[in-house]
């Protein structure tokens, strides 16, 4: 099942994104579901948010994903 997950940065939460952009990436690398991702930007080009499209068994599995995906825990 394919699943669109689409976040929003909080306000000002830029530098925690950039410091745990790594990891998200390797999540993402690690967990071979994702089948394409990639970031929303502001209208002066700084990242705020992403989409994720993700082929998962089911709805649960794709809140599980979320839920670990270390830019949720930061």
């Amino acid at each position: 099942m394919r699943i669109a997950l689409i976040t929003r940065d909080k306000p000002g939460a830029l530098q925690v994104r950039l410091d745990n952009r790594d990891a998200h990436l390797a999540y993402i690398a690690e967990t071979n579901v994702v089948e394409m991702a990639g970031p929303f930007l502001d209208a002066d080009g700084t990242m705020c948010g992403s989409m994720i499209i993700m082929n998962v068994d089911d709805l649960a599995a794709a809140h599980t994903w979320a839920k670990n995906d270390p830019y949720a825990k930061a």
